[in-house]
C-alpha cells in the first residue's frame, strides 16, 4: 500500500533581518526535490514541501505550530536555514521525533537526536579565515559587532576558548579588541561606529544577520570607514551585496562553503541546473539558498541509503562516514555533521572573487 508523499516541513526565513534569504533558501529547495521526484522521489514517495516562516520574532511560536504539525502527521521531516534560536526551540519542542536536517552556518556543538547540520562552524570557518587575514592582509586586530543571539556570541566565545581569551592577545598575531551586540532587527548603528572609529583595531568581524548587516554596511560606507578597515563576515552573500549596493563592497570579505563565483565542476553544474530550471528570474543563488539543496538531498542520502525515513535509521546511518557529491564538491558526513571545503573570497562591487580555500572536507 502507499503510503503517500514525503511532506518536508521547509523553515526558512520569510520575514525578519533573515528574510532576505529566503527567495533563494525556497528556490533551492525547490529544485532539490524537483530533481529526487524526477528519480523517483524518497522510497518510492514523492516529496513535497510545506513552506513555514523560520523568520519570526517569536521562535516559541514557530516551534509550536510545528509541534502541531508534527502531532497530527502532516509533517515527515524538517529541512531549513533559519537562525539558532528557533533551532533549539524546535530541538527542544520536537527533536527526535522527526529527522531534522539544519542547513545554517551556525556554533556548532548540536548533538540532539535526529538533528543533522550541514553548515559551517567557526573552527572550521572563522578561525581559519582569521588566520588567513592576519598572515595574507596583515590584519590582526578586530573589532566584532554582532547581533544579539545565539550564533554571534557562542561563535565568538569557541573563538576565544580556543585559542585565550578576549582584549588580549589571541595567539598566531591575532587580537580581539572588543565586541558589541545589537538586538536582532536594529537600525541604530552610529554608537557602535563611532567606537570602531576611535578604536585601534584594523578590522571588524561582522557577525550581523542578513538585513542587519546591509545596513550596517551601508552606514559603515557613508562614513567612509569602508575605505579604513578591512571586514570578514561569515555570513555576507551576494544577495546582500546586491542590497546593499556597489560602494559598500570595498575590503569586504565573506568565509563560507559555497559562493555562486566557485567555479569547480559541482558548482557550476549546480549553476546551470538552477539557471535552466528558474530561467532569468531566479533569485539569485547564495550560499543560505544553496545550502536548502543540500539539505534536501541530504535527507534524501541517507534516507536511500537506510531505507528509511525513521529518526533511529537515519541517526544510525549518520554515525558512518559516508561521501557524496554535492554542489560543494565531495563532500563527507559524519557525526551528524558535513565536513566540506571552505573558501574565503573578497567583495568584488557587487559579486564575490574566491581568493583561497581555507578550509577542506
Amino acid at each position: 500500500m502507499s503510503l503517500g508523499p514525503l511532506n518536508i516541513g521547509l523553515v526558512v526565513p520569510e520575514s525578519g533581518p533573515s528574510g532576505i534569504f529566503g527567495p533563494s533558501c525556497s528556490a533551492s529547495a525547490e529544485l532539490a526535490i524537483n530533481e529526487i521526484n524526477a528519480r523517483g522521489g524518497i522510497l518510492g514517495r514523492e516529496v513535497v514541501a510545506t513552506p513555514i516562516d523560520g523568520g519570526s520574532a517569536d521562535p516559541c511560536a514557530v516551534a509550536s505550530r510545528i509541534r502541531n504539525k508534527v502531532e497530527f502527521k502532516t509533517l515527515d521531516a524538517l529541512v531549513g536555514w533559519h537562525t539558532s534560536a528557533l533551532r533549539r526551540e524546535i530541538v527542544d519542542t520536537v527533536g527526535g521525533r522527526i529527522p531534522y536536517v539544519y542547513t545554517a552556518v551556525y556554533e556548532g556543538g548540536e548533538a540532539a537526536d535526529g538533528v543533522f547540520t550541514t553548515g559551517e562552524v567557526p573552527e572550521a570557518q572563522v578561525w581559519p579565515a582569521l588566520e588567513w587575514m592576519s598572515n595574507e592582509c596583515g590584519v590582526r586586530s578586530w573589532f566584532v559587532v554582532g547581533s544579539d543571539y545565539v550564533w554571534p556570541r557562542r561563535t565568538l566565545g569557541r573563538i576565544v576558548a580556543r585559542v585565550g581569551s578576549i582584549s588580549g592577545i589571541l595567539g598566531r598575531d591575532v587580537i580581539i579588541r572588543t565586541a558589541t551586540f545589537l538586538p536582532l532587527g536594529t537600525s541604530q548603528f552610529d554608537s557602535v561606529i563611532d567606537e570602531i572609529a576611535c578604536s585601534d583595531a584594523d578590522a571588524v568581524l561582522i557577525l550581523l544577520l542578513g538585513q542587519d548587516a546591509v545596513e550596517f554596511n551601508r552606514k559603515f560606507a557613508e562614513r567612509g570607514l569602508h575605505r579604513d578597515y578591512v571586514r570578514l563576515s561569515p555570513l555576507m552573500d551576494e544577495n546582500m551585496l546586491l542590497a546593499g549596493g556597489e560602494g559598500t563592497a570595498e575590503q569586504l570579505y565573506s568565509v563560507s562553503g559555497f559562493f555562486d563565483t566557485l567555479t569547480t565542476g559541482h558548482s557550476l553544474d549546480f549553476g546551470s541546473r538552477y539557471a535552466k530550471h528558474f530561467g532569468p528570474s531566479a533569485p539569485p543563488l547564495t550560499s543560505p539558498g544553496e545550502s536548502c539543496y543540500e539539505g534536501v538531498q541530504l535527507l534524501a542520502e541517507l534516507s536511500e541509503r537506510s531505507r528509511s525515513i525513521e529518526v533511529a535509521s537515519l541517526s544510525r546511518e549518520a554515525e558512518r562516514s559516508l561521501q557524496y557529491d554535492s554542489p560543494r564538491g565531495r563532500v563527507r558526513f559524519e557525526s551528524h555533521h558535513l565536513a566540506q571545503d571552505v573558501y574565503i573570497a573578497k567583495a568584488g562591487g557587487l559579486d564575490f572573487d574566491i581568493v583561497a580555500r581555507v578550509a577542506s572536507a
